[in-house]
Protein backbone atom coordinates (compact mmCIF):
# COMPACT_ATOMS: atom_id res chain seq x y z
CA UNK A 1 0.00 0.00 0.00
CA UNK A 2 1.39 3.21 -1.15
CA UNK A 3 2.53 5.78 2.12
CA UNK A 4 3.18 9.69 1.81
CA UNK A 5 4.96 11.21 4.56
CA UNK A 6 5.53 14.38 5.91
CA UNK A 7 8.51 16.31 4.78
CA UNK A 8 11.49 14.91 3.50
CA UNK A 9 14.22 17.22 5.64
CA UNK A 10 11.56 16.62 8.47
CA UNK A 11 10.35 14.09 11.43
CA UNK A 12 8.99 11.38 9.39
CA UNK A 13 4.49 10.65 9.76
CA UNK A 14 3.06 8.01 7.60
CA UNK A 15 -0.41 8.33 6.21
CA UNK A 16 -2.20 6.94 3.74
CA UNK A 17 -0.85 8.36 0.46
CA UNK A 18 -4.35 7.08 -1.44
CA UNK A 19 -7.03 6.40 -0.08
CA UNK A 20 -8.82 3.65 -1.70
CA UNK A 21 -12.35 2.30 -1.18
CA UNK A 22 -10.65 -1.63 0.14
CA UNK A 23 -10.65 -1.92 4.15
CA UNK A 24 -7.46 -2.19 4.69
CA UNK A 25 -6.51 1.41 3.25
CA UNK A 26 -9.72 2.53 5.77
CA UNK A 27 -8.33 1.05 8.55
CA UNK A 28 -4.97 2.30 8.19
CA UNK A 29 -6.17 6.22 7.92
CA UNK A 30 -8.49 5.43 10.67
CA UNK A 31 -5.47 4.05 12.83
CA UNK A 32 -3.29 7.59 11.89
CA UNK A 33 -6.30 9.36 12.82
CA UNK A 34 -6.70 7.56 16.19
CA UNK A 35 -3.08 7.36 17.27
CA UNK A 36 -3.30 11.33 16.98
CA UNK A 37 -6.12 12.01 18.63
CA UNK A 38 -5.23 15.04 21.11
CA UNK A 39 -6.66 15.08 24.97
CA UNK A 40 -9.02 18.09 24.78
CA UNK A 41 -11.04 19.28 27.99
CA UNK A 42 -14.34 19.96 27.85
CA UNK A 43 -13.84 23.62 28.59
CA UNK A 44 -11.56 23.87 25.84
CA UNK A 45 -13.74 25.23 23.23
CA UNK A 46 -11.30 27.24 21.84
CA UNK A 47 -8.38 26.91 20.02
CA UNK A 48 -5.88 30.35 20.67
CA UNK A 49 -3.79 31.57 17.44
CA UNK A 50 -1.05 33.44 18.20
CA UNK A 51 0.52 36.81 16.58
CA UNK A 52 -1.19 39.08 14.26
CA UNK A 53 -3.27 36.52 12.44
CA UNK A 54 -5.18 35.70 15.99
CA UNK A 55 -5.41 39.51 16.84
CA UNK A 56 -8.11 39.48 13.71
CA UNK A 57 -10.14 36.79 15.03
CA UNK A 58 -12.94 37.03 17.87
CA UNK A 59 -11.20 36.25 21.09
CA UNK A 60 -7.92 35.37 19.51
CA UNK A 61 -8.83 32.14 18.65
CA UNK A 62 -10.88 29.94 16.42
CA UNK A 63 -13.72 27.77 17.66
CA UNK A 64 -13.58 23.74 17.65
CA UNK A 65 -16.49 22.13 15.93
CA UNK A 66 -16.28 24.31 13.19
CA UNK A 67 -15.67 25.05 9.81
CA UNK A 68 -12.84 27.96 8.85
CA UNK A 69 -13.03 28.77 5.09
CA UNK A 70 -9.95 30.26 3.81
CA UNK A 71 -10.05 31.82 -0.10
CA UNK A 72 -8.49 34.18 -1.89
CA UNK A 73 -7.21 34.76 -5.61
CA UNK A 74 -3.42 32.81 -6.65
CA UNK A 75 -0.40 33.90 -5.22
CA UNK A 76 -3.14 36.33 -2.93
CA UNK A 77 -1.76 34.56 0.55
CA UNK A 78 -4.19 31.78 1.46
CA UNK A 79 -2.27 29.06 1.56
CA UNK A 80 0.14 30.94 4.88
CA UNK A 81 -3.34 31.91 6.38
CA UNK A 82 -4.26 28.37 6.42
CA UNK A 83 -1.12 27.08 7.44
CA UNK A 84 -1.08 29.60 10.49
CA UNK A 85 -3.93 28.12 11.74
CA UNK A 86 -2.22 24.35 11.36
CA UNK A 87 0.44 26.32 13.15
CA UNK A 88 -1.61 27.26 15.97
CA UNK A 89 -2.62 23.75 16.72
CA UNK A 90 0.92 22.41 16.36
CA UNK A 91 2.36 24.60 18.68
CA UNK A 92 -0.56 23.82 21.34
CA UNK A 93 0.66 20.17 21.12
CA UNK A 94 -1.68 19.19 19.11
CA UNK A 95 -2.07 17.51 15.65
CA UNK A 96 -2.84 18.99 12.64
CA UNK A 97 -3.31 17.22 8.62
CA UNK A 98 -3.63 18.63 4.82
CA UNK A 99 -5.51 17.26 2.28
CA UNK A 100 -3.77 17.69 -0.98
CA UNK A 101 -4.89 17.67 -4.71
CA UNK A 102 -2.67 18.41 -6.42
CA UNK A 103 0.79 17.97 -3.94
CA UNK A 104 1.15 21.63 -4.25
CA UNK A 105 1.75 22.16 -0.36
CA UNK A 106 5.42 22.49 0.20
CA UNK A 107 7.33 21.72 3.63
CA UNK A 108 9.48 24.76 3.41
CA UNK A 109 5.77 27.02 3.62
CA UNK A 110 4.51 24.90 6.31
CA UNK A 111 7.61 25.31 8.43
CA UNK A 112 8.01 29.23 7.67
CA UNK A 113 4.61 29.05 9.08
CA UNK A 114 5.61 27.75 12.12
CA UNK A 115 4.01 24.25 11.72
CA UNK A 116 5.96 21.93 13.96
CA UNK A 117 6.32 19.10 10.70
CA UNK A 118 6.71 16.17 13.85
CA UNK A 119 2.78 16.90 14.20
CA UNK A 120 1.55 17.98 11.07
CA UNK A 121 0.59 14.76 8.02
CA UNK A 122 0.13 16.02 4.33
CA UNK A 123 -2.09 13.25 2.65
CA UNK A 124 -1.55 13.86 -1.19
CA UNK A 125 -3.29 13.35 -4.39
CA UNK A 126 -6.28 13.02 -3.20
CA UNK A 127 -8.81 12.25 -5.74
CA UNK A 128 -12.37 15.12 -5.85
CA UNK A 129 -14.70 11.95 -5.68
CA UNK A 130 -12.45 10.89 -2.50
CA UNK A 131 -11.87 14.44 -0.57
CA UNK A 132 -14.93 14.46 1.90
CA UNK A 133 -14.18 10.65 3.07
CA UNK A 134 -10.60 11.43 3.70
CA UNK A 135 -11.83 14.67 5.47
CA UNK A 136 -13.96 13.01 7.57
CA UNK A 137 -11.56 10.23 8.69
CA UNK A 138 -8.84 13.00 9.87
CA UNK A 139 -11.77 14.97 11.84
CA UNK A 140 -12.11 11.51 13.57
CA UNK A 141 -8.83 12.27 15.28
CA UNK A 142 -6.88 15.21 14.21
CA UNK A 143 -7.18 18.76 16.13
CA UNK A 144 -7.09 20.62 12.61
CA UNK A 145 -7.70 19.93 9.17
CA UNK A 146 -6.78 21.65 6.10
CA UNK A 147 -8.53 20.58 3.17
CA UNK A 148 -8.40 22.09 -0.25
CA UNK A 149 -11.45 21.76 -1.68
CA UNK A 150 -12.50 20.76 -5.03
CA UNK A 151 -14.44 22.12 -7.65
CA UNK A 152 -17.82 21.98 -7.58
CA UNK A 153 -17.98 19.98 -4.04
CA UNK A 154 -21.41 18.90 -2.83
CA UNK A 155 -23.06 21.21 -0.23
CA UNK A 156 -24.38 17.65 1.17
CA UNK A 157 -20.99 16.64 1.52
CA UNK A 158 -19.60 19.74 3.14
CA UNK A 159 -22.69 19.82 5.65
CA UNK A 160 -21.91 15.87 6.46
CA UNK A 161 -18.07 17.30 7.36
CA UNK A 162 -19.27 20.10 8.90
CA UNK A 163 -21.57 17.90 11.50
CA UNK A 164 -18.47 15.45 12.13
CA UNK A 165 -16.22 18.54 12.91
CA UNK A 166 -19.05 19.43 15.48
CA UNK A 167 -19.36 16.21 16.78
CA UNK A 168 -15.05 15.57 17.17
CA UNK A 169 -14.50 19.08 18.25
CA UNK A 170 -11.97 19.65 15.65
CA UNK A 171 -11.43 22.46 12.88
CA UNK A 172 -11.75 22.05 9.36
CA UNK A 173 -10.20 24.47 7.24
CA UNK A 174 -11.85 24.61 4.33
CA UNK A 175 -9.10 25.78 1.92
CA UNK A 176 -11.18 27.46 -1.65
CA UNK A 177 -14.65 27.96 -2.40
CA UNK A 178 -16.73 25.85 0.44
CA UNK A 179 -20.34 26.10 -0.17
CA UNK A 180 -21.92 25.37 3.39
CA UNK A 181 -21.92 27.17 6.82
CA UNK A 182 -18.47 28.69 8.03
CA UNK A 183 -17.89 29.90 11.47
CA UNK A 184 -15.47 32.08 10.25
CA UNK A 185 -14.38 32.51 6.43
CA UNK A 186 -11.02 34.65 5.74
CA UNK A 187 -10.21 35.76 2.44
CA UNK A 188 -6.44 36.74 1.40
CA UNK A 189 -6.33 39.61 -0.45
CA UNK A 190 -2.27 39.98 -1.06
CA UNK A 191 0.99 41.31 0.42
CA UNK A 192 3.32 43.77 0.04
CA UNK A 193 6.86 43.36 1.11
CA UNK A 194 8.58 46.28 2.84
CA UNK A 195 12.10 46.86 3.74
CA UNK A 196 13.89 47.88 0.66
CA UNK A 197 14.64 51.60 1.94
CA UNK A 198 17.39 53.60 1.09
CA UNK A 199 20.33 51.86 1.68
CA UNK A 200 19.27 48.87 2.76
CA UNK A 201 17.95 46.36 0.08
CA UNK A 202 16.72 43.91 2.43
CA UNK A 203 13.18 42.86 3.00
CA UNK A 204 12.25 42.80 5.92
CA UNK A 205 8.07 42.55 6.55
CA UNK A 206 5.50 41.49 4.31
CA UNK A 207 2.13 42.84 4.96
CA UNK A 208 -0.70 40.43 4.09
CA UNK A 209 -4.03 41.70 4.01
CA UNK A 210 -6.68 39.26 5.00
CA UNK A 211 -10.44 39.83 5.44
CA UNK A 212 -12.03 38.29 8.10
CA UNK A 213 -15.70 37.78 8.07
CA UNK A 214 -17.86 36.04 10.46
CA UNK A 215 -19.81 36.38 13.69
CA UNK A 216 -17.59 38.64 16.54
CA UNK A 217 -14.85 39.04 13.74
CA UNK A 218 -12.56 42.28 14.08
CA UNK A 219 -13.50 45.21 11.61
CA UNK A 220 -10.16 45.04 10.89
CA UNK A 221 -8.80 43.57 8.09
CA UNK A 222 -5.34 44.17 7.64
CA UNK A 223 -2.09 42.29 9.68
CA UNK A 224 1.44 41.68 9.16
CA UNK A 225 1.97 37.67 8.99
CA UNK A 226 5.54 37.30 8.03
CA UNK A 227 8.82 38.81 9.21
CA UNK A 228 11.61 37.68 7.42
CA UNK A 229 14.98 39.22 8.84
Amino acid sequence: MPVEHTFAYGPVVALAALPRRDERSREHLDNAARHARPVVLAGERVLAVPGPLGELLPGGAIQRGTVVAVDGDPGAGATSVALQLAAAATAAGEWAAAIELDASLGGLAAGEAGVALERFAVVRRVPPARWAAVAAALLDGISVVLAEVPAHARVGDARRLLARARERGAVLVAMGSWPAEAALRLRAEGSVWRGLDPGLGVLAERDQRVHVDGRGAAARDHVALVEAG
